[in-house]
């Protein structure tokens, strides 16, 4: 939908859309009733669209058309019927929505009428029986429409017949059923008929029940008069129930299992003294071959019956509003479930689609049409269908034939490359059918070779001579449409630093540089990256800095460097048409790392065998190791004599000596290299020297632990004023013994 002001040269786009339905008719059940004289229902319809839809009705197929005095009329898209007429107005119907785009049907709504007439019959003869006989009274309904529910009324109302392991009433037939007729029976029965739509409720004439007088009958064996019919197609989701009865002297026992020996769920109500089986929200597994069982001690007797499920149709894959160019081809699938499968027919504008010609196929749901002509527009409908019912789908195709056009799609007015490089102009006319693409350089036409076949065009290996002004030109057979654009081709831009590696020490400053040459009328940006991470200049706690001073060169400082600046540094200059980068490593060497599991070996009691594993030298070998202790009277950690005296640093074990007997100790190592001592080791678990005797004398351990102990504290309180200053100068400085 669109309107054109020429003098304005501005083009209005509408908001325009196919019909959908927002409502559709649901199936309608109208109570017959006698005394009321304009009888009247109404189909809902409504659909949503622009221009807004319009509607048309069928019943049965035909076309309904309201007239002056008819009793059809259109409100929006509702039909009101009025003056009904359960002859004439009984059926199927359908709603239409339609506009400028095509027409849409509703699904399929039906109009039934449920009424209930009298019973003909004033006057049933006597049903005379012996005692113990099993007898069945039949109701035989009036002609009527609509579900019927029964009861019976014994002698007068309102005394009911209830229902009992003895007697029973079918709600499929009406009929009464005495399993073994007792004295207490005799009298008059009438069969009470309910029209559940209607809530009509009709009384047949009395049935007397009287007992021969020739004698009592004797034991039989169960006979199955109430029966279920040997198949019952059930409905996905209903509820369905399935009636068992057997006359038989003495009274039956009546029984339900399945065939297969699968156990009834507990949704299965097996209600024995109804002869009713009833299985609510019927599913697939619920499917099956059911046996009624009636037995008394006379014998036994079967019924067996088959529950079919079936399942009306449910779309899974539904065909989308699709726009095509004219000449393209198109496919739409239509996919459902249902059981049995579902079959498939394709609606156009509302009508059956026929395949009358070759282009147009339609199989198993599938809907193809080759060559796209304008007559092909319209709305679409996949209906997908099984005896249990009908679904339908709507889709809308637009075929497009307009002349090419590049209103919305200008070729770029500049296009910049470098000098050696590739460059791609894009031609996205619109056109419909696609047409043919040729190129100007000037006024110069260009070769093929060059045009790619979506009409767009490549030049390889850029030169200086290729720069200009190159026009597109689309044509069909609509009409002819061109745009310009300009081929601006630029020196490239080229990294004159050559790439590095830099080995610098912890605490030194460093020059990173990146210097460029480049076409001056293109702006430089600098970006540079650590392992492969930005660098946000002015974070990272100040230690980058950016010192490039000229247009051409992005070179950074790192400031005080650290161990954990170690690593990859990349340069990357951008320019509107080109980029590059280029990439340093940086060596940072600094004191060694803290060597790794130590381990005490053995212990004596004055000596200690240590081992341990070197941590990293960061880029400086390990010169010496040193091993530090502590116990719980030494004042923080102190230097120890080992053996070797000096320990090397190729060497991982070394042997403390001059120890305390009995006496707690850890230990760490610390390593050293060129650049100087690193942190200390994680200390070693606790390891307590072994005792010993002086002049054959036996020390006790707890005695002279804790006499130790006394002595230190004693001493550290008389000199703590000199302790404390001293070990303000450095555990390394003055190792304390005892």
């Amino acid at each position: 939908c669109s309107v054109q002001w020429k003098w304005l040269k501005i083009v209005r786009v509408m908001l325009c859309t196919s019909p959908v339905f927002t409502k559709q008719p649901g199936s309608i059940v109208f109570p017959v009733d006698s005394q009321e004289k304009n009888r009247e229902v109404v189909f809902s319809c409504e659909a949503q669209g622009s221009p807004s839809p319009l509607y048309r009705w069928k019943l049965n197929g035909t076309a309904i058309t309201p007239k002056s005095g008819s009793h059809y009329s259109l409100s929006g898209g509702n039909l009101r019927i009025s003056h009904l007429d359960k002859d004439q107005d009984a059926g199927t119907y359908q709603c239409l929505a339609f506009n400028s785009f095509g027409t849409i049907v509703s699904r399929e709504a039906s109009l039934t009428f449920a009424y209930m007439e009298n019973f003909k019959t004033h006057r049933r003869s006597s049903v005379s029986v012996r005692e113990g006989q099993g007898v069945v009274l039949l109701c035989g309904p009036p002609s009527h429409s609509g579900d019927l529910t029964f009861s019976w009324i014994f002698n007068e109302y309102p005394s009911f017949v209830k229902q009992d392991t003895r007697r029973f009433i079918s709600q499929e037939t009406g009929n009464l059923y005495i399993a073994k007729v007792e004295p207490s029976d005799v009298g008059n029965y009438t069969c009470v008929v309910t029209n559940t739509v209607t809530k009509t409720r009709v009384q047949g004439p009395p049935t007397p029940l009287v007992l021969r007088s020739d004698g009592i009958m004797g034991e039989y064996e169960p006979k199955i008069e109430v029966q279920f019919p040997e198949i019952v197609h059930v409905a996905k989701g209903s509820t369905v129930k399935l009636e068992c009865f057997a006359l038989g002297n003495p009274v039956p026992s009546i029984n339900w299992r399945r065939m297969d020996g699968i156990p009834f769920s507990r949704k299965v109500d097996v209600r024995k003294a109804s002869g009713v089986l009833e299985i609510p929200y019927f599913q697939q597994e619920d499917a099956g071959t059911y046996e009624c069982v009636a037995e008394n001690s006379r014998g036994r007797n079967t019924v067996k019956g088959k529950l079919s499920f079936y399942a009306p149709p449910h779309l899974i894959e539904k065909p989308q509003d699709v726009q095509k160019p004219i000449d393209d081809s198109l496919v739409w699938e239509c996919k459902a479930t249902g059981k049995p499968k579902p079959s498939y027919r394709w609606m156009k504008n509302g009508e059956n689609l026929e395949s009358l010609e070759e282009r147009i196929q339609v199989a198993n749901g599938v809907l193809s049409i080759s060559r796209l002509t304008l007559s092909d527009i319209g709305m679409y409908q996949c209906v997908a269908g099984n005896k249990h019912g009908e679904v339908y789908s709507n889709a809308e195709l637009k075929v497009i034939a307009v002349a090419p056009d590049f209103s919305q799609n200008q070729l770029r007015s500049h296009t910049m490359v470098k000098e050696g490089g590739d460059v791609l102009m894009e031609c996205r006319p619109k056109m419909s059918p696609w047409g043919g693409i040729s190129w100007r350089k000037g006024s110069e036409t260009l070769q093929e070779i060059s045009i790619l076949d979506n009409g767009n065009l490549r030049i390889q290996n850029a030169t200086k001579p290729d720069a200009g002004l190159y026009t597109c030109v689309a044509r069909n057979q609509f009409g002819v449409a061109s745009s310009s654009g300009t081929l601006m081709v630029k020196e490239p831009t080229i990294i004159t630093t050559p790439p590095s590696t830099l080995d610098v020490t912890v605490g030194e400053s460093i020059v990173l540089p990146c210097q460029v040459t480049h076409d001056p009328s293109l702006e430089l940006k600098f970006t540079w990256f650590f392992n492969e991470q930005l660098i946000h200049f002015g974070n990272h706690g100040g230690y980058f800095e950016k010192v490039g001073g000229q247009h051409s060169a992005g070179d950074i400082m790192i400031r005080n460097i650290q161990l954990r600046h170690a690593g990859k540094y990349t340069c990357a200059v951008q320019t509107k048409v080109d980029s590059i980068s280029i990439a340093a490593d940086l060596v940072v060497r600094g004191p060694p790392g803290p060597p790794t599991s130590i381990h005490v070996e053995e212990i004596s009691d004055t000596t200690a065998s240590l081992s341990w594993r070197p941590g990293p030298d960061n880029h400086s070998p390990v010169t010496t190791y040193t091993i530090q202790a502590r116990t719980p009277f030494s004042l923080g950690w102190q230097a120890v004599t080992t053996v070797p005296e000096v320990v090397e640093g190729r060497s991982l074990t070394a042997t403390v000596i001059d120890l305390s007997p009995w006496v707690e100790y850890e230990f760490r190592v610390l390593a050293s290299n060129a650049i100087g001592t690193g942190e200390p080791s994680k200390p070693s678990k606790q390891a307590r020297t072994k005792e010993t005797c002086m002049y054959g004398i036996h020390r006790i351990p707890s005695i002279l632990h804790a006499f130790t102990r006394l002595i230190v504290w004693h001493f550290i309180f008389k000199n703590r004023e000199a302790i404390t200053a001293a070990v303000s100068l450095g555990e390394r400085k003055m190792p304390l013994r005892f």
